[in-house]
């Protein structure tokens, strides 16, 4: 399989929005007609849960695409949103570090998997656990590029530098060609002026690697797991849906210019 694109969409801190991103975004990029791929890498399962897959129907799952011979291709599974599938994620996968712990290019069996898979997709997106483990080691051996989901809040840019130096290792130990695609900032309240202060504060920061689409803070989005739907079919023109269309599209103009 050769994807245009493989993102990990990755923070080590828990609740800044990293799963609901994975979810709205490849929904999003899927409803402007690419193919894409959702790899859920997180335990906990959410991203799976969120697109309609039972947790007691996942016995083809990414625990058994890393520890067992199972091709990745067996565990793909579509969803409800053309044109977007999924390899759901199992409880067990918190368990995989240590079986996987000894083996040989132990950071680089979900590469491998991905090379060996025979279904094209454009876009893969891995959305990985909030932690800088194994497992997220494997994501960012396989991605060309990194999405950082970021919180509007007071300790936004907390951790980042430890997640941005683990970034530099990758490159340097396992993956050359990994890129930063950007920094979003996620669950921005308007009508709150901390969040505006730290998207000023980020972006003096970062600059150019925050993307200019803020994910506002948004009751539909919030809903729309709980109906094992992403945003943009839950509630199509709700604030959060437009966001996530945005945010899809800034992508898809920015790899097109790198292309060009």
């Amino acid at each position: 399989m050769t994807p245009k694109r493989i993102m990990a969409i990755v923070n080590q801190k828990g609740g800044v929005g990293k799963t609901t991103t994975a979810i709205n975004l490849a929904a999003s990029l899927a409803e402007l007609e690419q193919r894409v791929l959702l790899i859920d890498m997180d335990p906990q399962g959410n991203a799976s849960t969120g697109l309609g897959v039972p947790r007691d129907d996942r016995s083809k799952s990414t625990y058994h695409v890393m520890t067992e011979d199972l091709p990745l291709d067996d565990a793909i599974r579509p969803t409800r949103v053309r044109g977007l599938y999924i390899l759901p994620s199992h409880q067990d996968l918190s368990a995989a570090e240590m079986e996987i712990g000894t083996t040989e290019g132990r950071t680089r069996i979900l590469s491998q998997k991905l090379d060996e898979a025979e279904m094209g997709f454009d876009y893969v997106l891995i959305d990985c656990p909030p932690a800088l483990n194994l497992l997220t080691l494997n994501a960012l051996a396989a991605a060309r590029s990194i999405i950082v989901p970021l919180q509007c809040e007071f300790f936004a840019l907390e951790g980042l530098s430890q997640l941005l130096k683990t970034v530099e290792m990758a490159k340097v130990s396992i993956n050359p060609k990994l890129a930063i695609d950007g920094v979003v900032l996620t669950m921005f309240d308007k009508r709150n002026r901390l969040s505006a202060q730290v998207a000023d504060d980020v972006r003096s920061h970062l600059g150019r690697a925050v993307f200019e689409t803020v994910i506002p803070r948004n009751v539909r989005i919030a809903e729309a797991p709980s109906f094992a739907e992403p945003v943009t079919t839950y509630e199509p023109a709700s604030q959060g849906a437009k966001a996530y269309r945005r945010l899809a599209r800034e992508i898809l103009r920015k790899h097109a210019e790198r292309k060009n």
